[in-house]
């Protein structure tokens, strides 16, 4: 099938990397010449495991293709994805400028008839709004069908979502665009659900904001393990195990981040409100997640008195593992937190220093854990990369001013830790 992707971003990339690699013709579209250039190039411009190889062997086989204009790439295909950037604007709606002009650079090219599917995140009635604009703008001949199919791709394991989601949800108005979009899918064998436009636009929302919930739930738990002497990892395995609820998302730490949760959130409350629905739910769970950076500061200046002065190493920079992104990193938060304080920050992520870098000049980059650990008061652990539970404790031990170690993400047993001399502090445990 030939296949168009408007938006090299990283929901774009992806899909148009594993449309490509499932045998389609592929073109991806995007306004930035340069990321087109790095693309033709064979250079991934954001970091996924795996994209980079899926990239080039398609490149290679010329399955995949890129390009800045995209009505000549719309001319050319039958199925459409918008998969453009619609980040929160100043009211917490959902700012929709990136997907008009991918819908009017789509009316330029329409020969025949298109199947045009919404795969950015946007709130119920875009579907519309994207089909006005191809009338307008379109030839008066126009055929097309709008779509709605959300993704549901994680960060780190982005790939792999794509060709194994738990359910494949298409939004139609018509069985004709339906056939050919399961034909689409089909390879993948996966569970699809079919609705009409609305409910798919609305199913996105409703996932990530309930997922939103959970770890605000588990953090609110965490803190009353703290008050009463329970462990709050007993405590979320043994709710977890009810089939009902499950384990996933129910690490607590310091909250939820990166480029969804808070956003979409932020947009259904915006919605919800705008037609007169009671949020008051939603706002507890943007609050819970906005407080805990501060009360993960706050027990450091607790268990160390003044931060003034200190040097603390923070591990880990990107909102999750597996990825370079840095939007609503809880890394950046807690920073930011620290110098605020007067404290000297040092920071180490396999992935993610120079984006932080020029983000945040101030603080020292290391080139490896023990280089970081070197000369520091403390240890933040922020994000939990893999490898930092692997280190070798007691040579950290040696290199710090002071053995402390406040662990956000709970990745380290405590007892072995404080078995080897440090002061341990983590979330919710004893």
């Amino acid at each position: 099938m030939n296949i168009c992707v408007i938006g090299m971003g990283y929901v774009g990339l992806v899909t148009a990397a594993v449309f490509a690699d499932l045998g389609n013709d592929v073109v991806g579209a995007d306004i930035d010449a340069a990321k087109i250039e790095l693309l033709c190039a064979g250079e991934c411009p954001i970091y996924e495991p795996g994209l980079q190889e899926m990239l080039c062997r398609n490149l290679e086989e010329r399955r995949i293709s890129f390009t800045t204009d995209t009505p000549a790439a719309v001319a050319a295909c039958e199925v459409i994805f918008i998969a453009v950037s619609t980040p929160p604007g100043p009211d917490g709606l959902p700012d929709l400028d990136q997907v008009r002009a991918a819908a009017r650079d789509i009316a330029r090219g329409l020969i025949g008839h298109k199947i045009v599917v919404n795969k950015s995140t946007v709130p119920v009635g875009t579907g519309d709004l994207v089909a006005r604009i191809l009338a307008e703008h379109g030839p008066a001949d126009a055929r097309f069908d709008v779509c709605s199919n959300p993704e549901f791709l994680r960060e780190g394991s982005a790939i792999e979502d794509t060709l194994m989601p738990d359910r494949i949800v298409i939004g139609v108005s018509n069985h004709r665009a339906a056939e050919r979009l399961l034909e689409l899918y089909s390879p993948l064998e996966r569970p699809t659900i079919i609705t009409d436009v609305a409910s798919a636009e609305m199913i996105k929302y409703a996932s990530n904001s309930f997922l939103a919930t959970k770890i605000s739930f588990i953090n609110v738990i965490a803190d009353i393990c703290e008050q009463v002497g329970a462990d709050v990892a007993a405590v979320a395995h043994g709710v977890g195990a009810d089939r009902r609820i499950g384990h996933e998302f129910l690490q607590p730490g310091l909250g939820y981040g990166g480029s969804c949760f808070p956003k979409d959130a932020e947009s259904l409350i915006a919605i919800a409100a705008a037609h007169g629905c009671d949020v008051a739910l939603l706002r507890a769970v943007q609050e819970v997640n906005r407080a805990r950076v501060r009360r993960f500061v706050e027990r450091m200046i607790q268990v160390m008195g003044s931060l003034r002065g200190k040097t603390i190493g923070v591990l880990g920079l990107s909102f999750k593992p597996n990825t370079d992104d840095l939007r609503g990193a809880k890394a950046i938060e807690l920073i930011r937190a620290l110098l605020d304080e007067g404290a000297s920050v040092k920071a180490f992520d396999p992935v993610a220093m120079k984006k932080c870098a020029a983000l945040l000049p101030q603080v020292q980059y290391a080139e490896s854990v023990y280089e970081l650990a070197r000369g520091c008061h403390a240890l933040a652990v922020a994000t939990e990369w893999n490898e930092f539970k692997l280190f070798n404790l007691a040579r950290i031990k040696d290199l710090m001013a002071e053995p402390v170690i406040f662990d956000g993400r709970n990745i380290l047993a405590p007892e072995k830790v404080r078995a080897l001399g440090f002061r341990y502090y983590s979330v919710g445990r004893p």
